[in-house]
């Protein structure tokens, strides 16, 4: 009898860890916005339901809360004159770190209230597009336009107090136009000491390390290339095999030709998904968590588009105009856009 009553037990154990997700039907969506004047916003990340972290077009740093209330808000400017256009936001446990697009690179570190620069990059082909730290939070990564013939990569190993850039020969090899995207710091990916970054303009392509970025394996992607404003703009991972990156044509949002894909082997190949079928253009995807990667929002300029099905299907949720979407959790997420941030609540 206690041998049955131990084999129905471990059963039951065993078919709860194996039952299927069921993901949600959701057809339409409520946002709270909260309005942050005279500044685009493309870069944030979520401290929790009640704040979110963002950096701005207009040198501003700092918190939003569900209230909409701005905490410990910075204006940054260099030597007094320049105003750094932030689309780069990451943070380390401790602190956060902002980097600027355009020449000088400027890379901030903001810890209680005050800014200072760990990092600074004068060339005239510099243009930072996106910034993250990886899972043990030492280790950080930024990437780049190439300065040379090869893409930038800026690394650190000590939490961000030094940054080093990755030489040439050490740094994937770029095709003439091929650069990324500064949308929505959400075109790389990090996943305990692996780091996916994605391409665009004329080749989209997925870069990929698994050493915190000291090496790298290209492949290449069926989305969309050839000319400047078309590529990847945003690429995730529900796990370390499958992920979904989409783009398009910035210069034709409303078309969604080869503008997504997914990947069930770690980047090494990708398959699109929803060909000729919404959502068009979007700047940033990202995967529900805990989910089994079945739910998926991408949003963009476009509006807002839902997947309950791993990409294969789409859903338009919402025709508000947004750059970035980033979940605190399956219920809750922040999103920014021009002027605003707003906050979505799932039922």
């Amino acid at each position: 009898m206690k041998r049955i009553t131990l084999l129905f037990f471990a059963f039951l154990l065993i078919n709860s860890c194996t039952k299927e997700y069921i993901p949600r039907n959701i057809d339409t969506i409520q946002i709270q916005n909260f309005k942050i004047d005279s500044t685009s916003i493309r870069a944030i990340k979520v401290l929790d339901s009640e704040k979110v972290y963002y950096a701005g077009s207009k040198g501003n740093v700092g918190f939003k809360t569900d209230k909409g209330v701005s905490l410990n808000a910075l204006n940054i400017k260099y030597k007094d004159s320049i105003i750094p256009n932030f689309r780069s936001v990451a943070f380390n446990g401790n602190d956060y770190f902002a980097l600027s697009i355009g020449n000088p690179a400027l890379l901030y570190k903001i810890s209680q209230g005050k800014s200072t620069i760990v990092y600074k990059e004068e060339h005239e082909k510099v243009f930072y597009d996106a910034l993250t730290f990886f899972d043990d939070n030492l280790h950080g990564i930024a990437v780049g336009d190439p300065t040379e013939d090869c893409a930038s990569i800026l690394l650190t190993s000590d939490a961000g107090k030094t940054w080093q850039k990755l030489s040439c020969d050490a740094s994937p090899k770029f095709e003439n136009g091929e650069a990324f995207f500064a949308a929505s710091n959400t075109n790389i990916k990090t996943m305990g000491s692996t780091v996916w970054i994605a391409s665009g303009g004329a080749k989209a392509r997925v870069l990929k390390s698994t050493d915190f970025g000291k090496t790298w394996q290209v492949y290449n992607t069926p989305i969309i290339q050839g000319n400047g404003p078309q590529g990847i703009y945003s690429i995730d991972f529900a796990d370390k095999n499958n992920g979904i990156i989409i783009g398009g044509d910035y210069s034709k949002p409303l078309e969604n030709k080869a503008n997504k894909a997914i990947t069930t082997d770690g980047g090494k190949t990708w398959t699109l998904i929803a060909d000729n079928q919404n959502p068009n253009y979007k700047s940033c995807v990202q995967y529900v968590p805990n989910t089994n990667g079945k739910e998926i929002f991408a949003v963009g300029k476009t509006g807002v588009s839902f997947s309950n099905d791993a990409g294969k299907t789409w859903k338009d949720v919402s025709k508000e105009s947004y750059y970035a979407i980033q979940f605190v959790d399956k219920n809750t997420a922040w999103l920014s856009g021009n002027e605003k941030i707003g906050k979505l609540i799932l039922e």
